[in-house]
């Protein structure tokens, strides 16, 4: 026998965000966690937009919802991520099978497949959207995260690999990291498939010679992907997994040329990094160059950002066989890097407030606040309730709280005179002049 809810208990009961997946909310909202405030995303947001406009590089958008099919044939069936991560289902419709895209990178291949889109040359991308991952929720990693993605598509020149750690770098400059010091640059070339499958043989033959200090992950991907077992944080098998055969020890002529000159072009513009040659990447696309950004602040999280060469991909989703290379970055870890750091941030709000006093003539006020925004400039109304506007001294306050550098006070001598008083919140703070009504363009752009 079942038993109903009643409507009032179902009234009753508390809806929040489903565990791993979070609310992005402005500074003003007071919350307990430490999670980034929407005034971070956007800084960070505008600053990829600049970076990016920079080397050239146009947005794009890709759906949430992409066809299963598409994560197995891309990522690899023996992945952790379509292994244990991925949420699928199916759709009631229709019968399809559907995953909420975990990573970026297959979606913008499908679509450049599907629209011919590389049928004139090569494509610089990029965008920004939410990836799903079911795995155990902890600081910087959650079920749903936000990822940026940049590609290079039909690019086959180590050149363009450099130019990939070379934007990161240029976006951890603008938001005020040092590379070296707050992260760091790891690379490795995975080279050829071929080369793939000699180190891959030679490493099952290893670790068969050490299975007995193999854990039960590594001894499930032995056989399916012992690539992977490189990579292992398990304690007791690191001395074993650092003794193991590296794989740029079989890397042909061609493989570390290519590997060679992207390391030229990094010490030219005297970028330091290193070597890691157990840096394997959790995807099966990669070859050739794969780097990682890593950090020591943020914990058991420290990649905060990670990409390569995926010459195969395309081809693999049944497009022309075409070379690409690109890089995601978490942005929540690495925003909590920014906040862990103390990286001094923009102030979101308004350029400036306007303090509008009981009686005020709202017609003219608003006319002036519409001009000045025609002008460039942020401007938030103080709006009032059913009784009014409220106190100067309850506006200054709410003033101050929306972080404008400036105050606009309609006051009534002010507005005899056809004036308005601008006066400044932050630097300079309490100094005032007034400003004409009838010539905003002559004093708009000191406000912004």
């Amino acid at each position: 026998m079942t038993t109903e809810t009643s409507p009032a208990a179902r009234k009753a009961e508390k809806l929040v965000a489903v565990k791993g997946m979070n609310d992005i909310l402005p500074a003003s909202v007071p919350r307990t966690d430490k999670l980034p405030d929407s005034g971070l995303w956007q800084w960070f947001e505008s600053t990829v937009r600049t970076v990016l406009g920079r080397y050239g590089y146009q947005y794009l958008l890709t759906p949430i919802v992409e066809p299963t099919a598409l994560f197995v044939r891309g990522l690899g069936e023996v992945t952790d991520i379509v292994e244990k991560e991925m949420y699928s289902f199916t759709d009631a419709m229709n019968g399809d099978k559907l995953t909420l895209r975990p990573e970026a990178t297959a979606g913008i291949v499908r679509a450049m497949i599907e629209h011919n889109a590389l049928y004139n040359g090569p494509l610089r991308l990029w965008t920004i959207g939410a990836m799903f991952r079911h795995e155990r929720p902890q600081k910087g990693r959650y079920r749903q995260f936000h990822q940026l993605d940049v590609e290079a598509l039909g690019f086959a020149g180590p050149d363009v690999d450099a130019e990939m750690i070379l934007v990161a770098r240029a976006l951890w400059r603008e938001l005020g990291l040092v590379e070296g010091r707050d992260v760091r640059l790891e690379i490795n070339s995975l080279g050829q498939p071929d080369e793939r499958r000699a180190h891959r043989e030679a490493l099952v033959r290893y670790f068969e010679q050490h299975a007995g200090l193999l854990d039960e992950d590594s001894r499930r991907r032995l056989q399916s992907n012992p690539l992977r077992i490189l990579d292992s944080k398990n304690p007791a098998m690191q001395a074993m997994v650092e003794a193991a055969p590296k794989l740029i020890d079989f890397l042909g002529e061609a493989s570390l040329a290519h590997f060679d000159a992207v390391r030229a072009v990094l010490d030219a513009v005297g970028l330091a990094y290193r070597v890691n040659p157990r840096l394997v990447r959790g995807m099966d696309y990669y070859n050739l160059t794969v780097f990682e950004w890593v950090t020591d602040q943020l914990g058991a999280q420290g990649t905060v950002c990670g990409g390569g060469r995926y010459d195969g991909l395309i081809e693999q989703l049944g497009g022309k066989p075409s070379p690409a290379v690109g890089f995601g970055l978490g942005i929540e870890r690495l925003l909590l890097l920014l906040q862990e750091l103390k990286v001094p941030v923009p102030p979101a709000g308004p350029s400036a407030y306007a303090v509008v006093p009981p009686g005020a003539p709202l017609p003219q006020v608003v006319a002036t606040l519409e001009a000045l925004r025609a002008a460039g400039v942020g401007v938030q109304q103080h709006a009032g309730g059913s009784d009014g506007p409220g106190s100067m001294k309850s506006q200054f306050k709410r003033a101050d709280a929306s972080g404008a550098r400036f105050a606009l006070v309609f006051g009534a001598d002010e507005l005899a005179q056809g004036m308005v008083t601008v006066k400044a919140l932050r630097d300079g703070a309490g100094a005032q002049q007034l400003r004409p009504l009838d010539d905003i363009a002559s004093w708009a752009s000191a406000l912004t």
